[in-house]
């Protein structure tokens, strides 16, 4: 599953070319999804967080901030126009197209099939990088960024990867690997708490859903082998 990103909008802040900042540079934003959401219905599936962050153009000084702080402190003294320059993490639906298999036509160096790997972006996220363009561009503009633009430097699947999927959780074992609590339907006695069992994401990433299922997986196992059932 991948987060299609590599667009935007960026812009200028004029009024900070003449101002000395001291101190450390702040921390980056995270904007949360609010397409689709609390009556907003839009013409794709899901939606889009935005990432980023500013900063300065031109050069920089760095000085002791004071004597009894110059081991562990510095100070930055930054000119030049400042930048809004924020990247975007939207989530790439899966359709019935997205699969793994196992391709008999081609062998690795030890003779073994490869895995053929058959993904792509649609339309759903064609439109959803449209609002993640304008809106990112309104969002700039109405905070006073002047000369804003919007880019799209495309993005295609494996760029913004997480490796999930190919042991899809479910509740029937005609459709799906694992169970509920991430353990095999054929073998109880195996449990997969990667993030295979999940075949779709949101836009955030999905590693602590990982050590959530996990957790979960975990005090299932000692309840069952407490209970003689592995």
């Amino acid at each position: 599953m991948d987060h299609h990103f590599r667009l935007g909008a960026n812009g200028a802040i004029d009024e900070l070319a003449d101002r000395n900042v001291y101190g450390q540079r702040p921390t980056g934003f995270y904007i949360p999804r609010y397409r689709n959401f609390f009556g907003d219905k839009r013409g794709y599936l899901r939606g889009f967080g935005y990432q980023g962050s500013a900063s300065r153009q031109g050069g920089s000084a760095r000085s002791p901030s004071s004597a009894s702080a110059a081991r562990s402190r510095t100070r930055w003294r930054r000119r030049g126009r400042g930048r809004s320059a924020p990247p975007r993490s939207a989530k790439c639906c899966r359709t019935t197209r997205t699969r793994i298999t196992i391709d008999e036509t081609k062998k690795d160096k030890w003779g073994l099939p490869v895995v053929a790997i058959d993904c792509a972006t649609g339309e759903n996220e064609r439109l959803m990088r449209t609002d993640m363009m304008n809106d990112m561009a309104e969002m700039l503009e109405a905070t006073g960024v002047k000369n804003v633009r919007v880019y799209d430097n495309t993005s295609f699947p494996g760029m913004g990867i997480h490796e999930m999927g190919t042991a899809r959780m479910g509740r029937d074992p005609k459709t799906s690997v694992l169970n509920a609590h991430s353990q095999v339907w054929d073998c109880t006695n195996v449990f997969v708490t990667d993030g295979s069992g999940m075949v779709s994401s949101g836009c955030q990433n999905p590693s602590l859903t990982y050590m959530a299922l996990t957790a979960r997986a975990a005090a299932f196992a000692v309840d069952e082998l407490k209970r003689g059932n592995l």
